[in-house]
Parts: C-alpha cells; structure tokens; sequence
C-alpha cells in the first residue's frame, strides 16, 4: 500500500485557488515615510486579496520608486531613533533616520520603517525579500 503524498502546505508561492501574485507599484514623491510604510506593508501581507490567509503568502511584490522625494522634516529626522545592540557590553548604537539616511541611503530608510509594520513571525524574511525600494 502506497500513499502519494503532495506538500500542499506551501508558505510562500501558488495558491490553491489559482490566483496569481501581482507587482504593486507606490510612488513616494511628497508623501509621509509612515504612509508609505503602512500602505507597503499592507501590500506585502496581501491583506487586499479576496484570498487573504494569515499563513499563506502568494508572493505579491511592492516597488517603492521615488524614495529620495520621501516627505521628512528636519525635526523627525532628528528625532527617531533606531537601536542595535551587538551583544557585549557598552556596545549600544544609536543611530537617527539622518545617520541612517547619509549612511545607506533612503532605501534603508524605508525599509526599516516597513519592517516594523510586518509581523514578527516565519514570513517576513521573504515578505522583506519582495520589497524593492528605488531611489
């Protein structure tokens, strides 16, 4: 006796129902960092689909272009602060969105903002990975 098993409990990749995944299109020119991130992550969740499931992502990609014309005042540039920690005592890093900004680009920038609006769990390496941000 033979059981043919099928891994029908993809993560990532096609659905069952045959929808295929789209590529989302966000331009940043004179818009919020913060409204962009938040309308991002909705995209890469795929929380506009009829099919939404919590647990299965189709593989639908956002590019974000024209992220250098971001909307930033000079206040909030200064003020936010991302923290990293190696580890080993006194090795604290500050860094505000200005060193990140003149550091690695604004790329960065928004993809830190839309990585903390993704849900901690399995999926968000490879819903980060389908975030293209053009300057």
């Amino acid at each position: 006796m033979t059981m043919d098993i099928k891994n029908t409990a993809k993560n990532i990749g096609e659905a069952s129902n045959g929808v295929e995944p789209k590529t989302h299109t966000i331009d940043a020119k004179g818009k919020k960092l913060g409204r962009i991130a938040t309308e991002a992550a909705k995209l890469l969740m795929e929380k506009d689909m009829p099919s939404f499931e919590k647990h299965r992502k189709l593989g639908s990609k956002v590019l974000i272009t024209n992220a250098s014309k971001l909307s930033i005042t000079e206040k909030r540039g200064d003020e936010v602060r991302y923290v990293r920690a190696s580890g080993y005592p006194g090795n604290r890093i500050d860094e505000t969105i200005n060193d990140v900004r003149t550091k690695h680009g604004i790329g960065e920038v928004v993809r830190r903002a839309v990585k903390g609006m993704i849900p901690k769990n399995k999926l968000r390496p490879d819903m980060l990975k389908r975030l293209e941000v053009t300057e």
